[in-house]
């Protein structure tokens, strides 16, 4: 993208490498950083996209296909419940020990649990491994945010964040329609998983042998911070957690930021673990198409990321919950909608249309709460800390989108479920007004 250089501050006398060609290396930065944090996805897709097939397998086994439906659901709020603990208490590690070994290690512990999740054939070894799947990945974001904050001047953060938010949306895209190919070609789900480590592990060793830390050690003048954010007087080393933690906990903002979160969460996550099955089950749709198809939600995210992206360079900094707003509420104008769509593929076009409307006007917004939101609180010091606490708490929510939802969809149907997201929407777009009015008064 012409977007992502930015213009270069002037080397200091001595340093390696000439300033004009900063640019390139924050390019194959963004590219490593990219590359590999869409590799994560495959080994969280896989679990989604597997799960008719996962289904099929228990209920053969005996298992009632209600009991196989809320025990896969158990399997994937554990697993959130993993990520979200995860984030809020080691996504902070990336602030004291660097970004590039919390990238390095969220990539390496996808590619190994994957690959032992594939090994197993019992519930008790899925858990264990999509637990520790997802617990290793928690800290990769914030890693990557670290990254981030020690190769780009601050006034570059909404374009570079909001484009490498498009990797995990892009990886998701690519993760579920290459699945579903595999399943359309016979593979089972087994296969699927190992796709998914092979496809980690090799951007594991690209980003083990590229990925530098900061632009400093490449030979370039130190990045610049958001004068603003909540450590500007205290931009070296950490000197504790409790120091790092108690400003974002006393900023008001901050907090509204984390409940957006929180709410916002559990809507994405409903949509990313169970779309491929109420395609499958609802609309009609064969289990590969299925899969196939539920690339819809993060490919219209995509597009989401980068016409708020355009809109956030616009607006300013103390504006930025006016698109989660807006956002918010047509969402659950959305949601709604899809309450009254019925079962069958006669209704497939509506159902894929809500469906990524829900994905455009939900995950653009959405993707600045744990990315530039957090490093304008955090700043270079905290970033890591910052995003690990907004994030975590929003996988608190999203724990609500494996069980509760499979409880919620059993018992009530699908309808159910979306009338339970739109009022979870609604919730959110009063917080969002709340951020907006608190942005008004004073610049974050």
């Amino acid at each position: 993208m012409s977007s992502i250089p930015e213009t270069p501050s002037p080397a200091p006398a001595g340093l390696a490498h000439p300033p004009g060609r900063l640019w390139r290396r924050q390019a194959a930065t963004v590219a490593l950083l990219f590359t590999g944090y869409a590799a994560y996805y495959f080994c969280r897709a896989d679990f989604a996209v597997a799960t008719p097939l996962l289904a099929d397998e228990l209920t053969a086994g005996g298992m009632a296909t209600k009991d196989a439906l809320i025990r896969l659901g158990d399997v994937s709020s554990l697993g959130v419940a993993a990520y979200a603990l995860g984030k809020m208490f080691l996504g902070g590690l990336g602030d004291f020990w660097g970004g590039r070994r919390s990238f390095l290690i969220g990539l390496g512990g996808a590619t190994a649990f994957t690959l032992i999740f594939a090994s197993g054939g019992m519930l008790p070894l899925f858990t264990i491994a999509w637990i520790g799947n997802r617990l290793t990945q928690s800290i990769g974001w914030a890693g990557l945010l670290k990254v981030c904050s020690r190769w780009f001047d601050f006034s570059s953060y909404a374009k570079i964040v909001g484009f490498l938010s498009l990797s995990y949306l892009i990886g998701d895209v690519v993760a579920r329609h290459s699945m579903g190919v595999l399943i359309e070609h016979g593979y089972g789900w087994r296969a699927l998983f190992c796709f998914a480590a092979a496809v980690a592990g090799l951007l594991l060793v690209l980003n083990l042998l590229f990925l530098r830390e900061s632009r400093v050690e490449a030979g370039y003048s130190e990045a610049k911070v958001n004068p603003a954010n909540l450590f500007a007087d205290s931009e070296g080393r950490p000197r504790s957690v409790r120091a790092l933690l108690m400003p974002l906990l006393r900023s008001k903002a901050f907090v509204l930021v984390c409940l957006l979160s929180f709410g916002c969460t559990v809507v994405r996550e409903t949509f990313n673990a169970w779309t491929p099955l109420y395609l499958h089950s609802f609309v009609g749709y064969s289990q590969g198409r299925a899969a196939s198809l539920s690339a819809v939600f993060p490919l219209l995210g995509a597009a989401s990321v980068l016409a708020t992206g355009w809109l956030a360079d616009r607006i300013g900094a103390n504006r930025r919950a006016l698109p989660l707003l807006v956002g918010l509420i047509a969402t659950a104008v959305s949601l709604a909608m899809l309450t009254t769509v019925r079962s069958g593929i006669d209704n497939a076009s509506a159902a894929l249309t809500l469906i990524g409307v829900v994905a455009f006007c939900l995950l653009g917004p959405y993707s600045y709460l744990g990315g530039a939101f957090a490093l304008d609180f955090g700043g270079k010091q905290a970033g890591a800390m910052s995003s690990g606490i907004i994030d975590g708490v929003g996988y608190l929510g999203g724990i609500l989108a494996g069980d509760t939802v499979a409880r919620i969809a059993g018992a009530f149907g699908w309808r159910g479920v979306f009338i339970a997201l739109a009022i979870v929407s609604m919730v959110s777009a009063m917080a969002a007004a709340s951020l907006f009015i608190v942005q008004r008064r004073q610049v974050v």
